[in-house]
């Protein structure tokens, strides 16, 4: 990613940009169209921070209506679009750029309707992950996605890169709890996907939107699933002398059919960090530490954990400690949830997502420690090992461009060794910029040219999210 490529600035669109503000301005209203210098740095990158670019301007529609009448505005402007969230995007996928007009749903973040008879909420979709939870938690219901920025994150964002979370080893990633979504097209066209039935006929259009990283319109409103919260779960810490260990062990869960709530993964380096930030009650003497969640009545739960305890053993484990109350659980996933927070404190990173299979979990993690020390850095590993989605921090220091560039290089190596052990480019943070250049490693020409026509029938002019998911060469062949 070193030398952030975008397509050419439309200088045309920066010297109608007073005319631009002022349309803008009729159909939201002054106060939500942000123009002033200091006021577009907060928008200027997401939480991918090392690469940043103030955008043209920024506006904050109210209801799908202004959404539309927007999109319909710029359409016929010819102005690129980014849609935002809450920025907690780690792949660049909420990065502008000098000639485009941010749209931001933050404004959009009420519970329009709560069905629980047929388990689903329709909400605005710049509510947040958690306060969704939060809305029939009273009823005994939660929704299962539970990204680690989920106190920040949105709605809009969870749909747009189909983001998971400790959880979805159990309970599936945003498509598998979306029933459907009232999305707005460039030309403004508003379309209605799926309800609250559990499938829709025709085409799966809107399992086409999720994941779509902003390319094909801009999710306004979305039905989701909820469930009945479970009559008990507990997680459990489990230690190991080393990631290999812990990585047998994953895949040994696994291997016998056994599906836990959720599996995650910490090296030592992360363990450290989270719980100097945490007091979670990490054990500091092991080189690798699984939490694992299960979850049903107290007979089950014991059963779950004894069967799990005993592969443990055969796989090496050296520490043990099961949560007994439910402040000891909530420690236990404080330390995890804080995790990317924790390590900010100390160092930068990148934060990759590759997936992999998890029977290659030991020699992967093997192989992500040898790049890093080949390019002179550190990582910590923090993941979703249950289901192979791989988070490791890639540590540099961003005021140094060798390291920057390093950082780079080891991601890059990183993300291959994913798929070439089977594995994916990304699980759910999206390719966004960061991972734009290698989708060549997965995907050949021609499989990208059958994408990039999908997206030209949805946006003719190639205004929504500029310069992200496709290689830029591909589109200029195009």
């Amino acid at each position: 990613m070193s030398g952030l490529e975008f397509p050419a600035v439309d200088r045309r669109a920066l010297e109608r940009r007073e005319s631009i503000l002022a349309g803008l301005a009729q159909i939201v209203g002054p106060r939500w169209v942000i123009s002033a210098e200091d006021e577009l740095r907060a928008y200027e990158t997401d939480a991918l921070t090392a690469y940043r670019r103030l955008p043209l301007a920024v506006v904050l529609p109210g209801t799908t209506e202004e959404v539309s009448a927007v999109l319909a505005y710029l359409n016929g402007e010819g102005i690129r679009v980014v849609a935002r969230g809450a920025g907690t995007s780690l792949a660049g996928g909420a990065l502008p750029q000098e000639d485009a007009v941010v749209v931001g749903v933050s404004r959009m973040s009420a519970v329009l309707e709560a069905d629980f008879h047929n388990r689903a909420i329709r909400v605005q979709s710049g509510i947040t992950n958690l306060a969704v939870s939060g809305a029939v938690d009273h009823a005994g219901f939660f929704y299962a996605p539970d990204p680690s920025s989920q106190l920040a994150c949105t709605v809009a964002g969870n749909v747009a890169m189909n983001s998971g979370g400790a959880h979805c080893l159990k309970y599936g990633v945003t498509s598998n709890n979306l029933l459907g979504v009232t999305m707005v097209l460039m030309d403004g066209t508003v379309v209605e996907l799926g309800g609250t039935h559990l499938d829709s006929p025709g085409y799966d259009l809107l399992g086409l939107i999720t994941g779509s990283e902003g390319q094909l319109g801009i999710v306004t409103e979305a039905t989701l699933r909820i469930l009945p919260k479970a009559e008990g779960a507990r997680p459990v810490l489990f230690g190991f002398d080393s990631s290999a260990d812990a990585g047998k062990c994953v895949a040994d869960i696994i291997g016998r059919g056994i599906v836990p709530v959720a599996i995650e993964f910490m090296d030592r380096p992360a363990i450290r960090i989270c719980e100097d930030f945490a007091r979670a009650g990490y054990p500091r003497d092991v080189e690798a530490m699984l939490i694992v969640e299960v979850e049903g009545s107290q007979e089950e739960i014991d059963e779950q954990i004894a069967r799990i305890v005993e592969i443990a053993q055969g796989a090496g484990v050296t520490h043990v400690r099961e949560a007994r109350s439910a402040a000891e659980a909530a420690a236990i996933w404080k330390g995890r949830k804080s995790a990317f927070g924790a390590m900010g404190r100390i160092s930068d990173y990148m934060c990759m997502d590759g997936t992999i299979p998890t029977g290659r979990l030991p020699e992967v993690l093997t192989r992500i420690s040898e790049i890093c020390q080949g390019h002179g850095l550190g990582v910590a590993n923090i993941f979703h090992a249950g289901d192979g989605n791989l988070h490791p921090l890639v540590l540099y220091d961003m005021n140094d461009p060798d390291q920057l560039e390093k950082a780079e290089a080891a991601g890059a190596d990183i993300l291959r060794l994913c798929v070439e052990v089977g594995g994916c480019l990304t699980g759910e943070h999206g390719v966004g910029i960061e991972k734009r250049d290698l989708m060549l490693t997965q995907f050949n020409e021609t499989d990208l040219a059958q994408q990039m026509a999908i997206k030209s029938i949805f946006d003719p002019h190639w205004l929504l999210n500029p310069a992200k998911v496709f290689p830029l060469k591909l589109r200029e062949a195009a």
